[in-house]
């Protein structure tokens, strides 16, 4: 495993990394799926160190970190490695704007690599255990008037320890990449109603019955019968469907004629969500007398009257798509559907990587740039690979029209795998499986709104993996509205809705056929072909499975591939192909983008006339 190596200094940058300033780094409002319009951004420099995590916080700071880039990253400025024996700190002072004044105060971090405690003026205010989840801590009790002193404090064991890591390894090669230690997304603070407010808001869309399902929930349950939650979905500014409920209950809002997301049309509606205050429906009926939870209750609330101006309101967006399988042009072989149609899923695996941020993308420009090259490539989808990107990123899939398939990270020491040809799933300790399934969940959770995301992919290619059978069935049970890819590649043991094979050969292997799982090719590919000055360390083997060193013998190893993927489209049902990948990643070098995105090594227009027999 070894000890923290220096991080290599990125010798190549994307030209969005260029462009990062202490000024501009991740200025947009970092979660669009629940927006106010008061908040403040924490990115920027802090004072940072790196000591022995036996000590206490230091008395002083060895220099300047840029949040949210981390440790590690040339983009952080610090380019340093974190050992499991030591904990990173960060310092800064804030200083709460004077309106805020009688609201809660919440600090949220995008994702602070693994576990973080929280200091506020000398006080422990929170912390938090794993590298890939967004998490708030109410500060409210810990400020003070002017300045308050904010210290956190973070250890990483990375590949030395079991929890979810995705490829981070301390001794960096092959398939495995720089370790990513600290904050590595937006750090933010945020005003909020006292005492009660807009918590989180979950929408579930429901093509077949024509709703949206609406869960609002607030940070603690209103037991009062004047505190109602009023629902606002809207075409552009129309409003198209309005109800006003009891706080704590189910909504359902009623979408006519829907307007069907796909990634030709992705039409996003808008969502307003208020917390108001309702003249009580029932005001002289005692509590034990009162309907609840019923449809008398429910419709006295749907025409109650609301009083004054909202205690609170978020603005949100929601798709109506569906995702399920179903019969194909191949007798007996179900296939994939999108609103009920079959649409073959063409998709690169997406790692997610940056030179100079590592696993923080540069900005919403440079995310943007990857989604809408792939979709004029005739990508539909990718497959965002044992990684969690920001909620921004997501986003823009939302909008672009870009299908995800989205990896659980993976973390596992050795002897935790499982070779290719192993049928039995090594045992596993209670206390990693309880990390695992929590991050897991805590993924579906925080991403469950997004309509560009669906399908979970719970393990890849025995890395880690255990009682996979019972995780695709609890993740189906979670969220009955995507489909489940149980193990991408490996030891498929019949779980989930689909059977994945990975195959690297020049000629990709045909998947069996099967009566009750869509079949997929999960992975193939990997055409390698190193480009000179575009290179992560010209020192590196710069590999790919099959390397070649001109454009022409790239293009037609492409064509090879991908001709025996619509065979297999036409002849056998394949409903998905994933090729690796998006981009050179560090020494791998199969990307159809070299990692600073500057080259693109087979032109569009080939791309998309190589991938138009799979839409016929």
């Amino acid at each position: 495993m070894g000890h923290a190596q220096t991080p290599l200094k990125a010798t190549i940058l994307s030209k969005w990394e260029k462009a990062v300033t202490p000024e501009n780094a991740g200025q947009n409002y970092p979660r669009p799926q629940l927006v106010r319009t008061n908040w403040q951004n924490l990115n920027g420099l802090w004072d940072y160190a790196i000591r022995p995590k036996t000590e206490g916080a230091p008395t002083s700071y060895d220099g300047k970190i840029l949040v949210p880039f981390c440790v590690e990253s040339t983009l952080s400025q610090v380019n340093k490695g974190l050992k499991p024996t030591e904990r990173l700190w960060y310092h800064r002072t804030v200083s709460i704007p004077q309106q805020w004044q009688g609201q809660r105060v919440l600090i949220h971090f995008g994702a602070v690599d693994f576990e973080s405690n929280l200091w506020v003026n000398g006080g422990l205010a929170g912390s938090h255990t794993g590298g890939n989840d967004p998490f708030s801590f109410d500060l409210t009790d810990y400020l003070k008037p002017g300045q308050n002193e904010i210290v956190l404090g973070v250890t990483d064991p990375t590949s030395e320890g079991e929890q979810p890591r995705g490829k981070q390894l301390l001794n960096p090669n092959g398939i495995w990449y720089t370790p990513v230690s600290g904050i590595w997304q937006t750090v933010w603070l945020e005003p909020v109603a006292n005492p009660a407010y807009i918590d989180e808001v979950k929408l579930t869309p429901d093509l077949d019955s024509g709703r949206l399902f609406v869960d609002v929930l607030l940070n603690k349950p209103v037991t009062n019968n004047t505190t109602g939650i009023r629902i606002t979905a809207l075409d552009g500014t129309n409003v198209i469907a309005s109800t006003l409920i009891k706080a704590g209950r189910h909504a359902s809002l009623p979408i006519n004629n829907p307007k069907r997301w796909t990634p030709d049309s992705p039409f996003l509606y808008n969502l307003k969500v208020e917390l108001v205050t309702v003249a009580d429906p029932f005001p002289n009926v005692e509590n034990r007398n009162r309907p609840r939870n019923n449809a008398a209750e429910k419709a006295a609330y749907a025409k109650a009257e609301v009083t004054g101006a909202p205690i609170d309101q978020v603005t949100s967006y929601f798709a109506m798509r569906k995702i399920s399988m179903g019969p194909g042009a191949v007798a007996g072989q179900p296939v994939m559907l999108l609103n009920d149609k079959p649409l073959f899923q063409n998709g690169p695996l997406d790692q997610g990587w940056w030179p100079g941020g590592l696993l923080t993308p540069p900005s919403d420009e440079g995310m943007a740039f990857e989604i809408d090259f792939l979709k004029k490539s005739g990508f539909n989808m990718l497959r965002k690979h044992i990684k969690v990107e920001p909620d921004r990123y997501y986003y823009l899939c939302d909008r672009m029209g870009m299908l995800v398939w989205q990896d659980m990270p993976s973390g596992f020491l050795n002897g935790q795998n499982l070779s290719p040809s192993e049928y039995i799933e090594p045992p596993r300790r209670s206390q990693a499986k309880e990390q695992f399934e929590l991050e897991l969940r805590r993924m579906m959770n925080r991403l469950h709104n997004h309509p560009s995301i669906v399908t979970w992919v719970v393990h890849n290619e025995g890395w880690g993996q255990y009682d996979n059978v019972r995780m695709a069935a609890w993740v189906k049970a979670l969220d009955p509205s995507r489909l489940v890819n149980a193990v991408s590649g490996w030891t498929d043991l019949g779980g989930g809705d689909f059977f994945d094979i990975h195959t690297y050969e020049e000629v990709p292997r045909e998947p069996a056929a099967k009566k009750n799982h869509v079949i997929v090719v999960g992975e193939f590919g990997g055409i390698g072909w190193p480009v000179k000055d575009h290179l992560w360390d010209v020192n590196k083997r710069n590999w790919g499975y099959q390397t070649y060193q001109d454009q022409e013998t790239v293009i037609k190893a492409y064509r090879t591939k991908y001709a025996k993927i619509a065979e297999m489209y036409k002849k056998l049902g394949l409903s998905a192909a994933v090729y690796t990948q998006t981009t050179d990643v560090e020494g791998e070098v199969n990307g159809l983008l070299t990692y600073d995105r500057e080259i693109i090594k087979i032109p569009v227009e080939t791309l998309k006339e190589i991938h138009a027999p799979l839409f016929k």
